[in-house]
This record gives structure tokens, C-alpha cells and sequence, in this order.
């Protein structure tokens, strides 16, 4: 696989705000950069969202290396962190360990020598894709990998039991094992019984199905942007505005009625990342029909992820390398993901008799840790986003949404779309 990044568009499971944990420690400890053994040295670790890293955690880690204090620091979004990470990336200001998302890399990858490789014998740690989608041109991994987001579909049984669809998990995987014409398929029977919609949107199902192709708008090889001339591009998006016409609710991602769609049943099946799960039960906490399918159409798919990265200027290089190894470890991925649900990224934590036993009681007690284990194992194509993929994709997103509101038909979308691409570059 030629990738070198996934797309996630979005926040992991709920934003906080701008805070700072201190975990003081005492007596001494090792470290080249502390000026001795017996100094005291502070490492700053900064995420956004959620990534599990609660004070009982970090304090694990201050106790078994006492001369170090962690402070941890989350920005109120990601976008908020992703702003300061290259405003001040290769200059003075970022944290010793600085969380970014995938979507990130593309831009990433531009200044990965100001970024410290992360030691090659701790490479086979996690799943190939996911160490493919962080390392440079060069060959250096330039981040811990820390979540992934393997897709499943999460379904209201009790909408499918009033449409006459089946409503047992496995016989849900069932009929939609297969391509993309399964699950509309189903979708067809859906809105034939009731007259309500399948699914949310048409650009979020696109996204599900874009990120199965390889090379879907620029060249691996030589960064050529490919996107208008790619038939797969073309094929998805007439099949997903052909089935948008009557399965989807035109509700845009991240919309205030979105998120009430997943309590007032504006849409029966939702594409379900693992992080997903934490939006549907704080958006919809008293809905009781939601459970999730061990299927994805068309194989496996990912939505998602982030890794720690860390500045090759900062102050204690060694010790934060240490302690973002300490965190990516598949120890405390399982913890992370006890903590907050974040899906581990490391084969190792795959293997974990408490992942795998792990179940969600909001979700009728489904198997979370088997079914996104399943998942992430099911995930074959990694796809490559070069430096204009977000640009390229943020005008798709543009051109469906106009045939979804009315706008164009979806012609005269297209048409536009092409014409903004070979504007781009």
C-alpha cells in the first residue's frame, strides 16, 4: 500500500475544555536531559478531545518514574490544537508530546525532520496500516500510533423489527455482507415499508465507501491529481446519490439535527467507527433500540485515529519519547480504551482477553470488543492522501450536499466539482 494518512472529520467522542492535569512526583529518577538523577524534570503532554489519558493513568506513570511531573493540557478541539501544532511546530512553544489526527498527515509529512522518529524496534507494534500512514518518505515513523477508528454499522433494531428487517445482529451482518448494492438493497426494503430514511446523509456514506479506493484523487507515485478522470470516484458517486434520493435524511454530519437523529429515528443505520459509539449513547442516552452489526459493506473500512508525535526541539526528547512509548504501550491502550472507548491500534491489544470480552450495555450488551477487533482485522486498503486530498474531498462533500438540498441536480454538481478540482494544484 502506497497510503500515508485516513481520514477522520471528525471529534472522537466528546470535546473539553482547554485543561491542564499536574501529576507532581518525588525523589529521584534517570534521564540525560534532566541535568542529574535526583533533578526534576516536567514532560507536557497535549491531546484534544478524549484519548483516555485520565490522572490515574498518568499517575501510574509519575509513581514508577518519580523525578518526573506530567502535565497534560487539552485543547478545546482539535481544530484549536491542530492550529497551534503548526503555527508553532518547529519553533518554540508545542508541548514535549503533541497528539495530532490523521487527517493531519498529509500536512504532517511536510515537516516530519522537526519531528523525533520514533525508535525502530518498537515499529511491529501496532497494525501495518497503521504504521504506513505515518511514515515519511524516508522511512521513519513519526508518530505513536495511539486509536483507530474500524467501521462497523450500527443499527435501531427495534425501527428494523417495525419494517419487518431482521433484527439480530448476526442476521443484520447478513444481509449486508457484501458490496455497497447490499446495504442499499436493504435500504430499499427499509424505506418501501416505512417511508422513513436508511441512513443519515449522502456525504457520509461517500466517505465510507472513498475510503475503500486505494488512490481515489491524486498519484501515489507523483502526487498528479486523478480525481476527475478516476472512474471509482464517478461509480460512488452515482451510487450513493442514486440511493440518497430515497434512503438518506440530508442530515449533514456534526448538524445539530443530526445528533437528534439518533434519538428521533431520522435514520435507521448509521457507518459506526468505534468512537462513534460514545456519540450515539451522549446524543441519544434514553434510546434503547441501537445495537451494532459485525459487517461492513465491501470489507473492511477506517475512520479515524491519532498518534502522538514528538518535537524534535523540545527540551527532554529522551524522556518524552519514553513516556509516549509508555502510553502507546498495549497496556495502556487497553486501559485507554476502559477509560474512553478509543479502539487500540497495536496487535497486541487486538490479542487482549479484556478487549475482547469488552461489551456495551447501551448497544443491547453487543460485543464491542470483538466486533472492532473483527473490524480493524478486516481492513485491507489504507487510502493515500496527498497534499490536496482534503481540498478535493471538502468540494465533494460541497457537491453532494447541493444535490441533497436541492441546489443542482446531480449533473450540474459534478460539473462544478470538476471545474473547482482542475482549479486545485
Amino acid at each position: 500500500m502506497n497510503a500515508r494518512a485516513f481520514r477522520r472529520s471528525a471529534v472522537a467522542l466528546a470535546a473539553f475544555s482547554a485543561s491542564a492535569i499536574v501529576l507532581a512526583g518525588c525523589a529521584s529518577g534517570s534521564g540525560d536531559d534532566a541535568g542529574g538523577s535526583d533533578d526534576q524534570i516536567t514532560l507536557t503532554v497535549a491531546t484534544f478531545n478524549d484519548f483516555g489519558y485520565t490522572k490515574d493513568l498518568l499517575a501510574e506513570y509519575t509513581k514508577e518514574h518519580p523525578n518526573i511531573k506530567v502535565v497534560h493540557n487539552k485543547a478545546a478541539t482539535s481544530n484549536d490544537a491542530r492550529a497551534n501544532y503548526f503555527q508553532k511546530l518547529g519553533k518554540k512553544g508545542l508541548s514535549d508530546i503533541e497528539a495530532i489526527e490523521v487527517d493531519w498527515l498529509p500536512e504532517v509529512m511536510k515537516y516530519s525532520d522537526l519531528l523525533a522518529p520514533v525508535p525502530e524496534d518498537l515499529t511491529d507494534r501496532w497494525l501495518d496500516w497503521k504504521v504506513e500512514a505515518a511514515t515519511d518518505p524516508d522511512g521513519n515513523l513519526i508518530g505513536y500510533g495511539t486509536d483507530i477508528g474500524p467501521e462497523a454499522v450500527c443499527y435501531r433494531q427495534d425501527l428494523f423489527e417495525a419494517a419487518g428487517l431482521p433484527t439480530d445482529p448476526a442476521d443484520v451482518a447478513a444481509a449486508i455482507d457484501g458490496d455497497w448494492s447490499k446495504y442499499f438493497a436493504l435500504g430499499e426494503q427499509y424505506t418501501a415499508a416505512t417511508g422513513e430514511a436508511f441512513f443519515d446523509s449522502a456525504g457520509s456514506t461517500y466517505q465510507g465507501m472513498i475510503n475503500q479506493v486505494e488512490a481515489a484523487y491524486e498519484d501515489p507515485e507523483n502526487g498528479d491529481i486523478i480525481a476527475t478522470e478516476n472512474p471509482e470516484v464517478k461509480d460512488i458517486y452515482d451510487q450513493v446519490l442514486a440511493a440518497s434520493a430515497t434512503q438518506s435524511a440530508h442530515l449533514g454530519q456534526w448538524s445539530d439535527d443530526w445528533y437528534a437523529g439518533m434519538s428521533n429515528g431520522a435514520f435507521a443505520t448509521l457507518l459506526c467507527p468505534g468512537w462513534m459509539l460514545g456519540q450515539i449513547t451522549g446524543n441519544a442516552p434514553d434510546t434503547t433500540g441501537w445495537n451494532i452489526a459485525n459487517v461492513f459493506p465491501n470489507g473492511g473500512g477506517n475512520w479515524g485515529g491519532s498518534y502522538l508525535t514528538v518535537p524534535a526541539n523540545g527540551p527532554h526528547v529522551k524522556e518524552a519519547q519514553e513516556l509516549a512509548d509508555w502510553l502507546t504501550a498495549p497496556e495502556q491502550q487497553i486501559k485507554a480504551f476502559e477509560n474512553a472507548g478509543t479502539f487500540p491500534s497495536q496487535v497486541k491489544a487486538l490479542e487482549s482477553d479484556t478487549l475482547l470480552s469488552s461489551t456495551n450495555e447501551y448497544f443491547n450488551n453487543a460485543p464491542v470488543g470483538q466486533i472492532f477487533t473483527d473490524r480493524a482485522n478486516a481492513v485491507t486498503v489504507a487510502p493515500f492522501k496527498g497534499e490536496y486530498y482534503f481540498q478535493i474531498n471538502d468540494a465533494m462533500q460541497q457537491a453532494l450536499t447541493r444535490v441533497e438540498d436541492g441546489t443542482q441536480d446531480a449533473k450540474t454538481s459534478w460539473d462544478q466539482w470538476v471545474s473547482e478540482v482542475d482549479k486545485i494544484g
